[in-house]
């Protein structure tokens, strides 16, 4: 029975007018996120069954490729619920992220199968087309099994990650490889039996050529590409000049640890003096929340103040948390964004004595539980005297007044805590014959009280306390005026035998590794966080060098996470060139093709940095994600480039013979225009599946989309650079090295690489 069925069943038994009110539902968060995300991977099967039929204009050949990707998805599925991965954002993500590659498979093997078919005309009998059909998946089905074996390389390294960001990623990868791992063996084993069942035509297949559209591009495409040889060294430049300005607009680019998800709420974490009484604290919410409910796109509204009773929850009354639901993001006025409603409200809660702080429900438990601290980034300050330490906090946290970005600034309080002290006078309770036992039970049962005894009623047990009425103390007078009772003497007022006083000292004593601390707060708000925290950083640092000796600062909350994440980031990437190269040269047997496919890495990047930067998103842990599932796509493709360009040279050596006297520089730019060109169908459509596949996360709006966006970023723009870099200065690069060999050697390497 889940939670709400059973409040249900519960709420039939309360009393009259009394019911349940919900005042939270994470669930409700889920499930819009997990919708969201199931509607844009929709739309990118939609995207894709589009671009298939385009390409092919044949059902047959578009339905062998369609069927394969819900069955390696349905696979993967099986595998998550095997290794106890549940799914959510992220692990949809990275099914959004493997249905590119999950098609390109699909579409090399399909398309040389319907080429060879429509080519081989003399196939009549099943067993004749069958033996063209085992023929072509031979030749192609290597390269695509490695080829895929190379994209779930380059991702592996995403497992290294530690941390938050390695529990927040580790479910996309684990997705993303097991869809990938299913694909590369259902493409060598499930393809070619579909290919032979379903691709059927008698005669009918028609060849590449026929294809308007392949047409169209081919006769677009081959023109440009002879301008590129012709003008080699220009088009190099070109390359070069757009990857050097890329470097100035990635070292612009804002950082962040995680692009913030929208939990469609907001948690109000504002803090008052700590002496604040109980009644002021109820006083203070019935205020707040009545002006924040004033706000038009504001549905519901709970405060509470004080900690519930656990030994995790250790808020101090004077620290209020109050939970803010708003309406559908339809409800709200024109123009109104999240910020806007956050800055209307924190205008109308300016209340003497109350600092503000503002985030939400879930990223604060996670920020609370990993670092500690409740806002988006905390300066923690270790010594060993809370005076000292609260007045070094006190001067950062002036230091940091008036830096952009910088929000609801907070020195969390060390000192300002009231406490009643009771001192015995031990010379007058042996006048009286008591014993300080005798003062301190009185002190006990009249303010803490104390337990009498256990009541049992049926099934249930209730302890009996007792303590004196509030009139009797509510004020030190009060107190002062406690009868104690003696032996001799009778009943005697408190002051005669204790003075009461009322002292300072600290609310609540904070410790880190064997030191007390105290802490700066601030949340970042309208900037990046990391020029927030560097410029911070940069006007502290005279502040920091006059620190009195045994005392220091550390840096800590969601920029903790940042810096160990970037590390982290800084030894992962260099692995991952290096795992692709070594299954490049697995693939090749050349340290030369390798090295011509891995050019494409950098170049990539040019298209993702110039996405993510006109679209302003700051650099973080989910853009790097997407860099690196963009290396192993555009390695992917390159190897696609590298295949055919060397199927070229092959026929050119089968022609002409391999020598520097029956080959010219003319033949070698002729057959590289062939391997280019002629087998532009297969490149443009791996391509555009990926590209078009990824497109529909560009507009989502739902739920879950502010996450999926950093990460899908960088593929689609180095789709975009990387396909130009292979469609025009790949060529360019292999016939200079073919031009090279064929001047040192006398003749060509040819390398028998299989697709």
């Amino acid at each position: 029975m889940t939670w709400k069925k059973m409040m249900m069943e519960v709420e039939k038994g309360l009393p009259e007018g009394v019911k349940f009110q919900v005042s939270y539902d994470r669930s409700e968060l889920i499930e819009a996120a997990i919708e969201s995300v199931k509607g844009t991977l929709t739309e990118e099967m939609i995207a894709v069954s589009i671009v298939v039929l385009l390409f092919l204009f044949h059902w047959r050949s578009a339905l062998i490729i369609l069927i394969q990707l819900p069955i390696s998805v349905a696979i993967g599925f099986i595998l998550l619920e095997a290794f106890g991965l549940s799914s959510n954002i992220m692990s949809l993500t990275g099914i959004a992220l493997a249905i590119g590659v999950v098609v390109d498979d699909g579409i090399v093997m399909v398309e040389n199968a319907y080429r060879h078919l429509a080519e081989a005309t003399w196939a009549k009998t099943f067993a004749e087309r069958l033996s063209v059909i085992e023929k072509s998946c031979k030749q192609v089905g290597p390269g695509v099994f490695f080829s895929t074996i190379v994209t779930i390389a380059s991702f592996l390294p995403v497992f290294l990650l530690t941390g938050m960001e390695g529990k927040l990623f580790s479910p996309l990868a684990w997705t993303k490889t097991f869809i990938l791992l299913v694909d590369a063996f259902l493409a060598i084993t499930l393809t070619p039996v579909l290919i032979a069942l379903i691709l059927k035509g008698k005669g009918k297949l028609k060849p590449e050529s026929a294809n308007p559209i392949t047409r169209f591009l081919e006769k677009l495409y081959t023109p440009v590409l002879k301008l590129c040889l012709r003008w080699r060294k220009t088009t190099l430049a070109v390359m070069v000049i757009a990857l050097a300005v890329s470097v100035p607009m990635m070292m612009r680019l804002g950082t962040e640890f995680m692009p913030p998800l929208d939990e469609g709420s907001l948690l109000f974490m504002p803090v008052t003096l700590p002496d604040v009484s109980n009644s002021e604290v109820k006083r203070l919410l019935q205020v707040q929340d009545k002006l924040i409910a004033s706000v038009p796109e504001v549905s519901h509204v709970l405060g509470k103040a004080g900690r519930a009773s656990t030994a995790t929850d250790n808020s101090p009354i004077s620290m209020l948390e109050t939970i803010i639901l708003l309406k559908p993001k339809s409800e709200w006025r024109a123009g109104m964004t999240k910020n806007d409603i956050i800055n209307e409200l924190n205008a109308k809660l300016q209340i003497p004595g109350v600092v503000n702080g503002w985030t939400q429900p879930i990223i604060n438990r996670i920020n609370m539980l990993s670092t500690g601290i409740r806002t988006d980034v905390g300066l923690k300050v270790y010594g060993q005297n809370l005076d000292t330490i609260y007045s070094v906090a006190q001067l950062l946290k002036k230091e940091l007044e008036g830096i952009e970005g910088v929000k609801d600034l907070y020195v969390e309080p060390i000192t300002g805590g009231k406490y009643i002290d009771v001192v015995v006078k031990r010379e007058e309770i042996g006048r009286y014959g008591l014993s300080v036992d005798d003062v301190n039970m009185l002190v006990e049962s009249a303010l803490g009280g104390m337990v009498l005894t256990t009541t049992v009623e049926g099934r249930q047990r209730f302890t009996v306390n007792a303590r004196f009425a509030q009139d009797f103390r509510n004020n030190l007078d009060a107190l002062r005026r406690l009868q104690l009772q003696t032996a001799r003497y009778g009943p005697i007022p408190l002051e005669a035998v204790a003075d009461v006083r009322i002292s300072e000292g600290p609310p609540m004593i904070n410790s880190e590794n064997a030191m007390l601390r105290g802490t700066v707060l601030f949340n970042v708000r309208e900037r990046d966080l990391g020029s927030t925290v560097q410029e911070a950083q940069q006007k502290l640092n005279a502040a920091v060098k006059q620190l009195p000796k045994g005392y220091y600062i550390e840096w800590s909350g969601q920029w903790e996470n940042q810096i160990r994440a970037s590390r982290t980031l800084r030894l992962i990437l260099p692995i991952v060139l290096v795992i692709i190269f070594f299954v490049l040269y697995a693939t090749y047997h050349s340290v030369k093709e390798a090295l011509i496919t891995m050019i494409t890495v950098p170049f990539a990047l040019i298209g993702g940095v110039y996405m993510v930067y006109f679209y302003g998103v700051n650099l973080s842990v989910a853009v790097a994600v997407g860099f690196i599932a963009l290396f192993g796509m555009a390695i992917e493709t390159a190897m696609l480039m590298t295949i055919y360009l060397n199927e070229a040279m092959q026929r050119l050596v089968e022609e002409k013979g391999n020598s520097s006297e029956t080959i010219t520089n003319a033949d070698l730019r002729e057959w590289v225009i062939w391997g280019a060109a002629k087998r532009l169908r297969p490149k443009l459509m791996t391509v555009s599946v990926s590209l078009f596949g990824l497109v529909p996360i560009l507009w989502a709006t739902g739920v879950g989309s502010d996450v999926m966006l950093p990460i899908t970023l960088p593929l689609i723009g180095g789709t975009i650079s990387s396909t130009l870099y292979l469609l025009l200065v790949t060529p360019v690069v292999f016939v200079l090295t073919k031009e090279r060999e064929l001047k040192r050697h006398g003749k060509i390497e040819v390398y028998d690489v299989k697709e």
